[in-house]
């Protein structure tokens, strides 16, 4: 514990909250926004809804603050909210436009605050001017990210002819139906000055007594909930607790923390600031910081941008994240000294090196969910959260409802766990907003039959359901997984996942269930992860100039088996690559780079015409080669999301690793079909 946040003053809110200022109304009419930008009020009736114009569903923390403007970690991000929102073919908002009209409120539609756990989007509305959000509901990163900054969130959309007329608000319509635990964090306003406080010794810890007064575990529960009673502390401070529920409040101790360079330097300037220059985190051992996301943003930034200064930016996270490491004694996962890369992606490397069964891991990426593949608990965190766990070692949990994805029967040879995921995250149950926050929890015999790679996709690929995590009860192929990545002796492997599967009369909020074998290969058409369909449901050709295999979700070991497969097979047939389509192929890591080496994949990759790039996040994030330029332009990835803008301006689809690679070599969007026995090429 720091001695000096002992000492520090620290109070409440007060209980009533006036919000003096305009409304806007982020509506699908790029009219409407644009003559509110020009001082124009929108009139809007609270008590007939149906009167008012539709407001924009799906608002990405994408568009909130497109990624290259996250290069910003200060105040300048107030000049900057809503610069990525598209309303039909339009980007009605510009630069400081938000700042200058005076708005305290914005209101939206369904699923607001989706996509990436970047902070900047919630502090960069706070420093427009906007004190309170309103929407139909919150992404869970995004909502928890404006509650540890002080910003208020509401689904309450009478509050707005409140906030029309100045008048005064109690802070419990903010806090109502919130947690003990996060009702006082609104109250203290924020995460840091409630953590101060509970140092302090000043805020309500409830306990959780969900066994009763001394009782052991007599409560089923499932294997989300068994690791969380494993992390969570009782009010003494003690680590574990005999059982959970859903709904109950506490802190988790983190077994692992880990941060990127587009999150670090926000968290290390916020803990300079608040906590001290001199002050050291708690444990330095068990954090790791990576340099993973902008290796390549050099050979796709454009001039403008540059003029703007945003390479330099980017290069300033770099030496701040650099500085604090080395300040701190913290282990950085960095560029390569010897070429141009990084040592791979957060998620690739945490799960090869680091991620253990029956852990509770907690990163700065939405993301972080990949490790659920081998039995932990995994989830994305903002930069207040961060910086928070340097200090505490601990992250506020709301032990969250499971869902139960079932996947029956045997799927078709060239059927991914990529094409499960589209066609789960195409479900009304999840594009309805159903699933937001809730544990993914996958299984039934075609989950069983995937490899670990294979179950990363679905683990990973949580974050665009929306759910709080992914996760897979681990089993033998996570014990062998363990001995060949790890070097783990099997009786150590196989110790532990003891006890780690959920009980049989679990209870879910929801279970789905799916025959593997009526799922043929899926894209997801552009716009977003959920609009997946049959590749055969396709009317006409849809011709690609770009392909692109890679990131966390699709730059492992199995997806490199994947698109070799599918270029041996072409090579076989006397084709390559479309001379009208480049395919771009990055590693995820420099383990699966050099596993690509040893298979001779790279040879594979070569003659057949793919661009090999080294491991870096890259073009997910607009970052890195394999991003569109033009509009029109079409682009097949087996990357995780195909939200506006995200990878440039063109139009994305989604699909699998054998789908992309089929896609590349056709020049359009088409099935993968096996030769008579497909083989891994040097297995």
């Amino acid at each position: 514990m720091i001695s000096s946040l002992l000492e520090r003053a620290i109070e409440k809110r007060p209980d009533k909250v006036r919000l003096q200022g305009r409304i806007l109304f982020l509506t699908e009419d790029p009219e409407l926004i644009k003559r509110q930008l020009g001082g124009e009020d929108l009139p809007w009736d609270t008590k007939n809804p149906a009167n008012n114009p539709k407001l924009r569903d799906d608002i990405s923390t994408d568009e909130i603050t497109p990624a290259h403007y996250c290069f910003y970690f200060d105040e300048t991000l107030g000049e900057i909210p809503y610069l990525g929102l598209k309303c039909g073919d339009v980007l009605p908002i510009g630069r400081s436009d938000v700042k200058k009209g005076g708005f305290v409120c914005a209101v939206s539609g369904k699923r607001r605050g989706k996509g990436s756990s970047r902070e900047q989007s919630p502090y960069a509305e706070m420093c427009a001017g906007i004190r309170v959000v309103i929407a139909e509901n919150i992404e869970r990163i995004y909502k928890q990210n404006c509650q540890n900054l002080g910003l208020l969130t509401s689904t309450n959309f009478s509050l707005i002819s409140k906030i029309r007329v100045g008048e005064e608000i109690a802070l419990s319509e903010f806090t109502s139906g919130e947690d003990e635990i996060t009702r006082q964090v609104i109250e203290y306003g924020g995460l840091f000055p409630f953590n101060v406080a509970r140092m302090q010794k000043k805020v309500f810890l409830p306990p959780i007594n969900t066994a009763g007064e001394g009782a052991r575990a007599t409560r089923p529960m499932t294997l989300a909930e068994k690791i969380f009673a494993r992390h969570m502390m009782d009010e003494k401070g003690n680590i574990g607790v005999p059982c959970v529920k859903p709904g109950d409040t506490g802190f988790a101790r983190a077994d692992l923390r880990f941060s990127h360079e587009y999150v670090t330097p926000m968290a290390a300037i916020f803990f300079e600031r608040y906590v001290g220059k001199d002050a050291k985190v708690n444990d330095a051992s068990s954090i790791i910081f990576f340099r993973d996301h902008l290796t390549f943003l050099d050979e796709v930034i454009s001039e403008e941008k540059k003029k703007l200064g945003l390479l330099d930016l980017a290069t300033q996270l770099k030496l701040k994240q650099q500085d604090f490491a080395a300040k701190q004694g913290i282990k950085l996962h960095g560029e390569l000294k010897d070429r141009k890369g990084s040592e791979g992606i957060c998620h690739s490397i945490v799960l090869e090196s680091y991620a253990l069964p029956g852990q509770l891991n907690i990163g700065s990426d939405s993301h972080t969910p990949h490790v659920g593949a081998i039995g932990c608990v995994a989830f994305g965190i903002g930069t207040t959260d961060v910086f928070n766990s340097w200090i505490t070692k601990d992250v506020r949990v709301k032990v969250p409802d499971s869902v139960r994805i079932i996947v029956r029967g045997k799927k078709h040879p060239n059927v991914t766990a990529k094409d499960f995921i589209l066609k789960i995250l195409s479900l009304d149950y999840v594009r309805s907003g159903k699933a937001l926050a809730k544990v993914m929890e996958y299984a039934g015999e075609a989950i069983e039959e995937l490899s670990v790679d294979e179950r990363a996709t679905m683990t990973n690929m949580a974050a665009e359901i929306g759910g709080f995590t992914g996760i897979v009860a681990p089993d033998r192929k996570a014990v062998d997984f363990l001995m060949e990545r790890r070097g783990m002796a099997r009786k150590k492997a196989e110790s532990m996942i003891e006890g780690l599967y959920s009980d049989p009369e679990a209870q879910y909020a929801h279970v789905i269930e799916l025959d593997a074998a009526e799922i043929t290969p899926m894209v997801a058409t552009p716009g977003d992860p959920g609009n997946g369909k049959y590749v055969r449901e396709l009317n006409t050709p849809v011709p690609v100039e770009l392909a692109y295999g890679g990131t966390c979700t699709a730059g492992k070991n199995e997806d490199m088996d994947m698109y070799a497969r599918v270029l041996a097979d072409a090579l076989k047939q006397g084709k390559k690559v479309a001379d009208s389509v480049k395919f771009y192929i990055q590693f995820g890591s420099q383990e699966t780079r050099d596993y690509c080496v040893r298979k001779g994949y790279l040879d594979v990759f070569q003659k057949a015409g793919a661009h090999v790039i080294e491991p870096s996040c890259g073009a997910c994030i607009n970052a890195g080669p394999g991003v569109t330029t033009r509009p029109e332009q079409v682009v097949i990835s087996a990357q995780n999301r195909n939200f506006p803008g995200r990878s440039g301006p063109g139009q994305m689809y989604l699909a699998s690793p054998l789908t992309v690679a089929a896609s590349a070599v056709a020049g359009y969007i088409v099935e993968y079909e096996p030769s008579q026995k497909a083989e891994l090429v040097g297995a």
